[in-house]
C-alpha cells in the first residue's frame, strides 16, 4: 500500500461529518433520560453525527430507528445499544419513548483503584466494538433501573465524591450488562490475546488515514506482523490487514453517504496521493465503484434526533 506524504497546505480538510464533543466542564459522565435529551435537541446537531465519546442508551419503553455507519435497525423496548467515538449515526425517536443516554469519556475509567479495564471485560468491548444491541432481562430491569436514578442524582447534585460515587453506580451497572451477555471465562492466554486485539482496534481507529500497513501498528505493539495478523485473525476471523483496509473503506462510505464531499476531497481526507490511486483501492476492497456507492448513497433524513453533547 502507498506511503503518506504531507498534504499542499492550500487544500482544505473536507468537512465530512459533524463531530459533537462532550462539553461538561466538571465531569467526563453524564446519564439523562431520553426526554430530557429530545428536550435538549437543537437544529445545530440534528442529522448524521459523530462523538469524541462513548454513547449508550438503554430504550425502556417505545420504538425507535437506528442508523449506525450504513446499518439500519429497529430498536425495540428494553434494549440496550452503545456508540463508539467516531462512529456516524442518527437515532430517530418518538414522544412516547422512554429509558435513559449515558455519556462518557475514556478518561472516566481511569482514576486509581477505580480503574476499569476495558480489556479485561471481553464482553463489553464486544458489545461496544461490534454495535450489538443487547436485551435486558425482565428481571434485572427494575435494579438497573434503581442504579440509573442513582446515578442522575448525583451528576444533579455537587456534593463532594460526587466522581468515585458515579464511576462505582456505572461500574455495578456495567457489571449486569456482561452477565446478560452469553461470553465463557477465558483463559489467561485468550486474555492476553484479546488484549492486543483491543489495543490493535484502538490504534487503527485513531491512526488510520496515517498509517496503512500492519508493520506500523505490530511496532507500536511490540510484536511481529506475522504474529499480529495470526492472533487478530484468530479472534475476528478476519487478519490486521483485512481490518486497515475495510476501515478504510468504512470510513470513505461514511463520508460518502452522510456528507456532500466528492472523490477528491474524501481521498485527500484518506491521505491517499491522487483520486485515481483512492478510487483503485476502493474497487478493490469494497467491490463497487466509489462514484456508483456515491450516487446510490441517499443522506438518512433527520426527523427526530436523539443526541447528547
Amino acid at each position: 500500500m502507498e506511503s503518506i506524504r504531507h498534504k499542499p497546505k492550500a487544500m482544505k480538510e473536507a468537512p465530512i461529518i459533524p463531530l459533537l464533543v462532550f462539553k461538561s466542564e466538571s465531569l467526563s459522565f453524564n446519564v439523562q433520560t431520553i426526554k430530557n435529551v429530545s428536550e435538549e435537541q437543537n437544529d445545530i446537531n440534528e442529522g448524521p453525527h459523530m462523538h469524541n465519546y462513548y454513547e449508550m442508551v438503554w430504550l425502556t419503553q417505545g420504538r425507535g430507528e437506528l442508523h449506525v455507519d450504513l446499518q439500519e435497525s429497529v430498536i425495540e423496548s428494553n434494549t440496550l445499544f452503545c456508540l463508539k467515538p467516531n462512529q456516524a449515526h442518527q437515532f430517530k425517536t418518538q414522544p412516547e419513548m422512554q429509558g435513559f443516554v449515558f455519556s462518557f469519556t475514556d478518561s472516566f475509567f481511569k482514576m486509581d483503584e477505580y480503574d476499569f479495564n476495558w480489556g479485561s471485560q471481553a464482553s463489553l468491548f464486544q458489545l461496544f466494538s461490534e454495535g450489538r444491541t443487547l436485551t435486558i432481562p425482565y428481571e434485572m430491569e427494575e435494579d438497573l433501573k434503581d442504579i440509573v436514578l442513582k446515578m442522575i442524582k448525583e451528576c444533579d447534585n455537587k456534593y463532594s465524591y460526587r466522581m468515585e460515587l458515579l464511576k462505582r453506580y456505572f461500574k455495578i451497572f456495567l457489571i449486569y450488562v456482561t452477565r446478560t451477555v452469553d461470553e465463557g471465562l477465558q483463559s489467561a492466554e485468550q486474555s492476553r490475546e484479546a488484549e492486543l486485539v483491543r489495543s490493535f482496534m484502538e490504534l487503527l481507529d485513531k491512526n488510520f488515514k496515517d498509517k496503512k500497513m500492519v508493520a506500523d501498528y505490530a511496532g507500536q505493539l511490540l510484536v511481529t506482523p506475522n504474529y499480529l495478523n495470526r492472533i487478530v485473525k484468530k479472534n475476528t476471523g478476519h487478519s490486521a490487514g483485512q481490518h486497515i483496509r475495510q476501515r478504510i473503506v468504512l470510513e470513505a462510505k461514511r463520508m460518502g453517504r452522510y456528507s456532500g464531499a466528492g472523490m477528491k476531497e474524501i481521498a485527500y481526507n484518506l491521505g491517499f496521493l491522487d483520486s485515481a490511486h483512492f478510487s483503485r483501492f476502493f474497487k478493490t476492497f469494497s467491490g463497487t465503484n466509489f462514484s456508483e456507492f456515491k450516487r446510490g448513497a441517499l443522506i438518512v433524513p433527520s426527523h427526530t434526533v436523539l443526541n447528547r453533547a
